[in-house]
């Protein structure tokens, strides 16, 4: 096989923006729908019947279903009902809510294992519910469930590869513009895969160095 890959390389600025988009997007949607999951599980936890009932299935439905469709209809769906988002917008929406459906559940399971003594430690310092959940409670739940979150994150960094399906140009679409015009496809999903292996390996790095320093303390 005679591999060319300077006619995929020659089209670095095509890489490098679809690389940019792709960090952007994950960049909005991961914080987000980090925040989405908490909100989740705190519902889950400690909020009004019907709330926890609205929230439960949103879960079940985000968890069940495939990220493209949920995608897809966000994106052909939406329109019928008078409501249109562009690529770029679809896409952040579609990742936050399937991150806040997966990491809901994964805080869920971390406050459940926090020792009841704490929380009882916690109300007899006249602490509000809110106040034990974000102060006492989350902490310690987020630092124990972290490794999984963070996995869940780089998968829906690397879920946002079905993002040029709905013409957001980001490193796979980039890569599907290049095979077609050079006809080195091999080349160029061989590159695409180089690159999101490097996101996902500093994407680790990074929030593996956040986590204990910004989000739940040493």
């Amino acid at each position: 096989m005679d591999l060319d890959f300077a006619a995929v390389l020659g089209l670095w600025p095509m890489l490098l923006k679809g690389l940019l988009l792709t960090v952007a997007l994950s960049a909005v949607a991961l914080p987000l729908g980090l925040v989405a999951g908490i909100a989740a599980a705190w519902v889950r936890l400690h909020g009004h019947p019907a709330l926890r009932a609205l929230v439960a299935a949103y879960v079940e439905l985000f968890r069940n279903t495939p990220f493209i469709i949920q995608l897809f209809f966000l994106f052909f769906g939406l329109p019928s009902l008078g409501v249109r988002l562009s690529p770029a917008l679809a896409s952040v929406i579609a990742m936050v809510l399937n991150l806040g459906a997966y990491a809901g559940e994964m805080v869920r399971a971390g406050v459940d294992a926090t020792p009841r003594g704490q929380i009882e430690a916690a109300q007899s310092l006249a602490l509000n519910r809110w106040q034990i959940f974000t102060r006492v409670v989350l902490p310690p739940a987020l630092r124990r469930v972290w490794p999984a979150l963070v996995g869940q994150m780089i998968l829906v960094m690397l879920g946002s590869a079905v993002c040029g399906q709905i013409s957001t140009e980001e490193v796979s679409y980039a890569a599907n513009l290049i095979s077609s015009r050079t006809f080195r496809s091999f080349e160029s999903y061989i590159v695409v895969t180089l690159i999101y292996l490097g996101l996902a390996v500093l994407m680790r790095q990074l929030l593996n160095w956040i986590g204990p320093r910004l989000i739940f303390g040493r």
